[in-house]
């Protein structure tokens, strides 16, 4: 699988400084979007081009050839590198990039370019707008004093003319158009991590990230070969049940179990099992005290302990990027229903969901409709404290096939009434 890093953030954070030397560091190609923009702007300003003038600028982003190496930009052939770091560029690129149709076209380049690789990319919508499921996100920022003043070095650096007045002006402009922007504008996506570079030298944030991303990366290999299923062998199936019965005779040892409607999983079809999700302990109990084999879905950070790693890869739990299209997930798991395996769904989504007021996912709904298979709604109440009583309620499988309307808001109505379900399962005692 591709490894994506996405960093973002204002101007004058170091973001394109700390980026070109991480992707040495960690062998990943550097793919500069701010460059892209800048040879847009660089374009539009040779020809001429009125920046309301959408047709013209379609037109033109039709033809225009953009191309980034290793420490060099070249536009139309030509070696811009240098040129779209100067004004009139610097004045106008936070404009040009709020246009639609050009950002729309650079975000397309953006992705076409990172296809299949192990990338690193920066800018002011990475991780919240074109990758979106990143395997890391980061968000530099800075004072606007300590940005001014690195921006002023680079320039004096890179030989270019500019008082400290005009680049506070072109920085202080470009945060406010960037992060009021209509189209992505600038905001730390929710997952990513916060770096506040303003006391830091550019050597101590680049050992900062350094880090961050190589333990990334290395989560990263463990979490993807949760992705590809151990083979059922003879072997694997005498350890499983080993595991299962120790692990089932402790869960007997500490619990005192109370389990109801097991009628409802006697299906030779697949079919798939909702709970609610209080503990820890609760899909252990699903799998280990039952004679069927059930497959969980899980988060897919689970993976990067080897010790879970094997008993993921044992149990065959299926891992899922939580709050990303994991398309790959999906797939494993419309497989496992075709194959009349029973799959375990926690539509909450994380631990005591109910009690966090998150909104219930619709991914079981939305399997179980593409897979054309039942719901059957668990119930799961208690303390979880040592020798207290477990109550484990199963209710009657629903059809989502019942719910299929025109509403496009169906599916959501659906995950709904299973929960609804589990609520009243999890009440039910006696």
């Amino acid at each position: 699988m591709p490894f994506v890093v996405a960093i973002d953030g204002p101007s004058g954070t170091g973001k394109g400084t700390v980026t070109s030397y991480l992707a040495k560091k960690l062998n990943l190609l550097y793919i500069d979007t701010g460059a892209t923009y800048r040879c847009v702007t660089l374009k539009l300003l040779k020809e001429k081009v009125n920046l309301e003038d959408t047709e013209k600028i379609k037109e033109i982003l039709k033809n225009i050839n953009i191309e980034l190496t290793k420490d060099k930009v070249f536009l139309d052939g030509e070696d811009v590198s240098l040129e779209i770091r100067k004004d009139p560029v610097n004045s106008n690129v936070s404009q040009v990039s709020h246009i639609l149709e050009v950002r729309q076209s650079m975000v397309e380049l953006q992705r076409k370019m990172s296809d299949g690789k192990n990338v690193i990319l920066e800018g002011r919508d990475i991780g919240t707008n074109v990758f979106p499921n990143a395997d890391v996100k980061i968000y530099l920022d800075a004072s606007v004093d300590e940005r001014v003043k690195r921006r002023q070095k680079q320039n004096i650096e890179k030989g270019i003319e500019s008082t400290e007045e005009e680049v506070r002006k072109n920085i202080e402009f470009r945060d406010n158009n960037d992060k009021n922007a209509e189209i992505a504008p600038l905001r730390q996506a929710e997952d990513a991590i916060y770096v506040d570079t303003s006391s830091l030298s550019i050597k101590q944030v680049e050992k900062k990230l350094y880090k961050i991303i190589k333990s990334k990366k290395r989560d990263a290999k463990w979490i993807e070969r949760g992705y590809i299923q151990t083979k059922e062998t003879i072997h694997k199936k005498i350890i499983r049940n080993i595991i299962k019965y120790f692990l089932a005779s402790l869960y007997h040892i500490f619990y005192r179990i109370k389990k109801t409607g097991l009628e409802n999983l006697e299906s030779d079809e697949g079919f798939i099992i909702c709970a609610n999700h209080i503990n820890y302990l609760d899909a252990a109990a699903i799998v280990l005290l039952n004679k069927k084999k059930i497959r969980f879905v899980a988060k897919s950070d689970l993976y990067r302990f080897p010790i879970i790693s094997f008993l993921g890869h044992t149990f065959d739990v299926i891992p899922i990027k939580r709050g990303k299209n994991d398309l790959t997930s999906i797939k494993m798991c419309l497989k496992a229903l075709k194959n009349n395996e029973i799959l375990g769904i926690f539509p909450e989504g994380t631990r005591k969901g109910l009690e966090k007021n998150v909104k219930i996912k619709n991914g079981a709904a939305f399997i179980a409709d593409k897979a054309k298979v039942k719901i059957v709604p668990v119930g799961i109440g208690g303390s979880f404290k040592p020798f207290s009583k477990v109550y484990i309620n199963y209710g009657k499988p629903i059809d989502i096939k019942s719910f299929e309307s025109d509403d496009p808001n169906w599916i959501d109505e659906a995950s709904n009434y299973v929960m609804e379900q589990i609520i009243m399962l999890t009440n039910k005692k006696d």
